[in-house]
């Protein structure tokens, strides 16, 4: 959340995932180049877990690999410009490269840059990534020394996972082509989801970020359900054990009002990421979304009286094609008066595909910086108020990073990578990863807090 112009902690779509070298001599090594959301990096834990499981070793480096394969991204063309330079890189790098992602359901489009690209294959597409790498690079497993580890490989921390519960999204918003490139919602079952939770836990994870297109929707594509909102019953049961349970991308249905007794109960963290997207009903139907933003409201108010630990974050879009002054000027009054805690902004961009790039009067793009600025200004004013209301409060933070000169934490209000961090820099030494302690806060950033041991 730095004042940048849509700055890469802001772009999950342009964060690399870090790859931890496992390896032995002689043992056939992939490489990975992880680009895109939480979702994406789901995808990229599995096909590693895979590779491991026949016995490939895992690079970090291009030169140690014998092929490398590179999970796109292609929801902003800034983020296909950026995969394309990925895959860019790593054919210069190491030479044998394996296109996968979203930006793959586009093979042409990639071949037309990169002609000399192994193969191209589209999301979630694991068979058809391991038979291109299984033709590239043969397997030769070692039965007695090719272990996989109880949970796979894992692209993020020991402490953290995320918890892909479901694949595509129905809705039809005009600015995103989710649907064109992962499909209708399909969720997973939920004892798949929940036995995989289960043994997250059981190896060590202390927080599960739970994540989807559309993570409110959960279920409701199941011809058989029993519930009208089988995300309640799910969050419920992961509740029980025993982690920190953060809920992402959660669409406003009225269902999610049932799921806030469980976040004051503590069974769920008092969290909610929910993409408003804009609060001007005319920009509103313009994008197909809701253009209720006056009943959001009522529904923030309801949320809080039964939570008010409640922390909430979304993300917008400034400059969308046909944006008035007046319709910008709605959003900024209706921030005020929502006092959002947590928020992220992009400018708008034409996506290859969308239907929003034939909407009239685009506006230009100095005047979307210009609006963008405005934004995260006021964005910036409420979270300084919101942090500094914390100090002087015991709270419990989890933590993620020790180094020599501070220990990097995050309170229950910060999700890893796109929220702030909580700093202690005194005491901290014998901490390590994973940890969660209580601190009371002595001082508050704009973003960031910093506290001490209790």
């Amino acid at each position: 959340m730095r004042a940048m112009q849509n700055p890469p902690d802001l772009r999950p779509d342009l964060a690399r995932a870090r790859i931890t070298e496992t390896r032995r001599d002689g043992q056939p090594t992939i490489g990975m180049v992880s680009l895109g959301c939480p979702k994406a990096l789901v995808d990229s834990e599995r096909i590693l877990t895979r590779l491991r499981a026949e016995g490939y070793g895992i690079s970090p480096d291009y030169a140690g690999a014998d092929a490398v394969i590179v999970n796109t991204c292609g929801f902003l063309d800034s983020a296909k410009a950026e995969s394309l330079e990925a895959i860019g890189e790593a054919l210069s790098e190491n030479g044998r490269v394996i296109v996968t992602g979203c930006l793959g359901a586009e093979p042409e489009y990639i071949t037309g840059v990169h002609p000399r690209v192994l193969a191209v294959t589209g999301p979630h597409q694991y068979e058809q990534v391991l038979d291109a790498v299984h033709g590239a690079v043969p397997p030769s497993p070692d039965p007695f020394v090719d272990l996989l580890p109880a949970g796979g490989v894992k692209l993020t921390p020991r402490h953290y996972s995320y918890l892909k519960i479901s694949e595509g999204c129905n809705h039809a918003c005009k600015f995103c082509i989710i649907p064109d490139m992962r499909g209708k919602l399909a969720s997973r079952p939920h004892r798949a989801v929940l036995r995989e939770a289960e043994k997250l836990v059981e190896a060590g994870v202390k927080e599960l970020l739970v994540i989807s297109q559309d993570t409110s929707a959960y279920g409701t594509d199941w011809k058989d359900r029993t519930e009208k909102a089988p995300i309640l019953s799910l969050a419920r049961d992961l509740g029980e054990l025993g982690a920190w349970v953060r809920m992402h991308y959660v669409y406003p249905y009225p269902h999610v009002r049932e799921l806030i007794p469980l976040m004051a109960d503590g069974k769920v963290l008092p969290y909610l990421d929910i993409p408003f997207q804009h609060a001007h009903p005319d920009t509103l139907k313009r994008m197909a979304r809701p253009a209720a933003a006056a009943r959001t409201l009522d529904e923030i108010a309801a949320w809080r009286a039964a939570c008010p630990e409640i922390v909430l974050r979304s993300t917008f879009i400034v400059g969308y094609p046909g944006e008035t002054e007046e319709e910008f000027q709605t959003l900024l009054d209706w921030m005020d008066e929502a006092r959002l805690d947590r928020v992220g902004c992009f400018q708008y961009e034409n996506v290859d595909g969308a239907r929003s790039n034939a909407l009239p009067d685009h506006v230009p793009a100095e005047l979307k910086q210009e609006r963008w600025d405005r934004f995260m200004e006021k964005a910036q004013q409420i979270s300084e108020a919101k942090l500094a209301a914390k100090v002087g409060q015991r709270i419990e933070v989890i933590v993620d990073l020790v180094e020599d000169d501070a220990a990097t934490c995050r309170t229950k209000a910060d999700a890893p990578e796109i929220d702030g961090n909580l700093f202690i820099d005194e005491g901290h030494e014998k901490l390590t990863p994973g940890d969660i302690v209580t601190v009371e806060v002595d001082e508050a950033g704009e973003y960031d807090l910093w506290g001490r041991l209790v």
